[in-house]
């Protein structure tokens, strides 16, 4: 188990072009805890907005996932696989956000280049938002938001706290708790 941790690690300090050592925290908030509000910058189509969750939440459920920073190899792809499944969250009745602490100077073409111009992105600069969701990361002297999703219920219930380098499961994991939720309140 370390040797797939400390892989994880390399891999993680690999994608994002980083100087080692990255080190996690894991321990990401989990089912059942209450989601900590928050209002950050954004941007959705490449143009500034705001994203609130407590207004997020009015409408449905919401996908918040973080992301280590724009641009690097597994969020771009991550982005992708996001991107490509808004339309279904929607259709369920769910709101997609991702909220990064690195290269936050970049959200807008990020937004609009690699997240295809379907969700909106937003910047935690200092990771201030990913401390309060317990799961930031180490990574050459800076703080930076750990690859963990959400999904998280209009009454502000975590129905979702998944933690893994890896983006790929992110996404279907994600939409199983979505669905889940949707049968259980249908709209």
């Amino acid at each position: 188990m370390r040797m797939k941790s400390t892989l994880g690690t390399l891999a993680v300090a690999a994608v994002l072009g980083l100087a080692l050592p990255v080190t996690s925290a894991f321990a990401a908030l989990q089912v059942g805890e209450k989601a900590p509000d928050f209002e950050l910058k954004a941007a959705l189509a490449g143009k500034p907005t705001t994203f609130s969750l407590k207004q997020a939440l009015q409408k449905g459920p919401v996908v918040l996932y973080f992301f280590p920073a724009a641009f690097s190899a597994g969020c771009t792809l991550e982005a992708h696989d996001f991107a490509e499944a808004t339309d279904e969250f929607k259709k369920q009745g769910a709101t997609v956000i991702g909220v990064t602490a690195g290269n936050v100077e970049q959200i807008d073409k990020f937004s609009q280049l690699e997240c295809r111009d379907k969700f909106t992105v937003a910047a935690d600069p200092g990771a201030k938002v990913a401390a309060e969701y317990k799961n930031t990361m180490q990574a050459k002297g800076n703080t930076l938001s750990d690859r963990t999703s959400y999904v998280i219920a209009p009454d502000g219930k975590i129905l979702l706290s998944y933690t893994d380098k890896n983006p790929d499961a992110h996404i279907q994991k994600a939409m199983d708790a979505v669905k889940k939720y949707r049968q259980a309140n249908p709209a």
